[in-house]
């Protein structure tokens, strides 16, 4: 088992947050929000490895064969799926924002402020 992935998987999520919290822009932060998330998809993989395992298709495999997890698959294409969503979501609010506003600087937004 090795660490390689786990630690790409810590710095892929370590430059998402450093982006999102250095960003000064709306278009940014959901760009560096959706690097920060793809993190997991890395680190699911890292998980449902198995070396020397094949597909888990079991019509032409001999009993006792090594397979992946299939569960982590469903799970990483799950993430993939509310990860876009996600994404389309934050950049029709940051389109509304810039409608309504005039910009998408969030020191900006004062009419935001409580």
């Amino acid at each position: 088992m090795s660490v390689l992935p786990y630690l790409v998987a810590g710095w892929i999520l370590l430059a998402g947050l450093y982006g999102l919290v250095t960003s000064r822009n709306l278009v940014q932060a959901v760009g560096c929000l959706a690097v920060a998330q793809s993190s997991t998809y890395v680190l699911l993989l890292a998980v449902g490895y198995r070396r020397g395992a094949t597909a888990p298709v079991y019509s032409d495999l001999p009993p006792g064969s090594p397979v992946v997890d299939p569960v982590v698959q469903a799970l990483a294409l799950t993430d993939i799926v509310v990860g876009a969503t996600v994404t389309a979501l934050l950049l029709a609010l940051v389109i509304q924002l810039r409608k309504r506003h005039g910009t998408v600087d969030p020191e900006a937004l004062t009419g935001l402020r409580g």
